[in-house]
């Protein structure tokens, strides 16, 4: 039994399958930890998340991305599909409802504590500890799994301000903030006020930010922290135990796996060509 942490697929079902073949990945024996953004500008986004849905949650746990979230408020009318992404076909499948609900019920943040290890899509922010990760993203899993407050949560999950974290926030404003550092962070500052702008590798970074995995955070020295999102880093960039997993797979990169039982990455060496940076 192994257990493998997946980077973004944004919807490259073929590249997933190579992925799948090249660990030998056993469903009966083996689980799969997907970092977020299953769908977006691949070929086919509405394969990849019936392949994973179908996988069932034994063996496919998944965290959501940025992507998968834009992705509901799609179906929901709270926003149209982007130009680039290649999603349309979901919201007009006949099982679209079933899987935007299967994508609701996905969480922000898993533990995995077996292997010492969390995923989010984004990462954790330095003004927060691993406890607070956990409970706030609950606070925004249960919205989403609410029919009532999912509409108030997606009429105001667009946007950037508030860029701190403040415990005294509530409502949208709250859920915005939660959301965003969990899915959309690359760059922060010391106290943790989110930079929205630069979504390049690790060069010409705007003054007063960084990575926020080269800030200090106590409360990560001694936990994996598994990501996706940040797909210029290519799995390159952070030190353990900090795991970078978006190898850029959709904009020409590789997809890649990385097996929690010995810190072994593995990839697909098919990747989509025809989708083109922002």
């Amino acid at each position: 039994m192994a257990d493998y942490a997946i980077g973004d697929v944004q919807g490259c079902a073929d590249a997933l399958e190579e992925l799948l073949a090249v660990i030998d990945f056993n469903p009966q024996h083996d689980c799969l930890w997907f970092a977020g953004d299953l769908v977006a500008r691949g070929s086919d986004s509405l394969g990849v998340l019936r392949r994973v849905k179908a996988l069932g949650d034994n063996c496919a746990r998944v965290v959501l991305g940025n992507h998968d979230l834009h992705l509901i408020a799609c179906f929901y009318g709270y926003s149209p599909v982007k130009k680039k992404d290649k999603t349309a076909n979901i919201l007009s499948a006949p099982d679209g409802e079933e899987l935007i609900r299967w994508l609701r019920s996905r969480p922000l943040f898993l533990d995995i504590a077996h292997q010492n290890a969390v995923i989010s899509h984004a990462g954790i922010p330095p003004c927060w500890n691993l406890n607070q990760a956990r409970n706030l993203s609950a606070e925004v899993s249960q919205v989403l799994q609410n029919d009532q407050q999912l509409h108030q949560f997606l009429n105001g999950m667009y946007g950037n301000s508030p860029a701190l974290w403040h415990e005294q926030l509530r409502g949208t404003k709250r859920w915005r903030v939660i959301t965003n550092y969990l899915t959309r962070m690359r760059l922060c500052d010391f106290a943790g006020e989110l930079e929205f702008s630069h979504k390049e590798g690790l060069d010409n970074l705007p003054e007063g930010y960084y990575p926020w995995f080269n800030l200090p955070n106590p409360s990560l020295k001694n936990t994996r922290i598994l990501f996706g999102h940040w797909a210029a880093l290519e799995g390159n960039g952070p030190q353990a135990p900090i795991i970078a997993l978006d190898g850029g797979c959709v904009w020409g990169g590789k997809l890649l796996a990385y097996r929690l039982d010995d810190g072994q990455f593995f990839s697909a060496t098919q990747a989509c060509t025809d989708c083109g940076l922002e």
